[in-house]
């Protein structure tokens, strides 16, 4: 089953990490934030961080404190049609890999202004990308293996989220080896 979310969606899923992780509350926190008397984002980051405070929670209340972005206010549908408004016919990519993907197991989709990511219960393991005018992206996160050619592979990026990325030029060109690696990355993820 395949659920999409949106961003109001995934602030109340922050506002519980956040409870869950420090045992206070938003309102607690936002009062902790402006006696800490900081008045711009990396510095609030900084304290967050020497807090406990990381990721999403972290993100939550940087911006209760400097506010939400307008791409908050949009709906999923209303961010992916803006992603693909100047290429419509990139769209049956994302729609073909978003109905395979739905045959993986459960997962949530979530819009984003530029990309649509695809997450288990546990992790993003995907994400769609319009790249071009001629392409989407499908970018994977999958484990770097070492092979005879790169005994030492590069470690993947500081977030450790995408280090495989497959171009796709139509909806027909996604094949069994895209799927097999879409596959892949869902249970590496799970």
């Amino acid at each position: 089953m395949v659920v999409a979310e949106n961003w109001r969606e995934m602030v109340d899923w922050s506002v519980a990490l956040l409870r869950r992780g420090t045992g206070e509350g938003v309102p607690e926190w936002n009062r902790r934030v402006l006696s800490s008397g900081l008045d711009n984002e990396r510095d609030l980051r900084v304290w967050l961080r020497e807090q406990g405070v990381t990721g999403y929670p972290q993100m939550l209340l940087v911006m209760e404190r400097f506010g939400y972005p307008d791409l908050l206010r949009a709906s999923s549908d209303g961010l992916v049609d803006a992603q693909y408004a100047d290429r419509p016919e990139l769209r049956p990519i994302l729609d073909r890999l978003l109905a395979e993907a739905a045959l993986l197991g459960p997962m949530r989709i979530r819009a984003r202004k530029a990309y649509v990511a695809l997450v288990t219960p546990r992790r993003t393991f995907a994400i769609v990308k319009p790249a071009t005018r001629t392409r989407v992206d499908l970018g994977l996160r999958l484990p770097v293996q070492p092979s005879p050619a790169n005994p030492n592979p590069p470690r993947p990026p500081a977030n450790g989220a995408i280090t495989l990325r497959i171009g796709i030029g139509s909806a027909d060109a996604i094949d069994d080896d895209t799927l097999t690696s879409l596959r892949h990355a869902y249970l590496t993820n799970l």
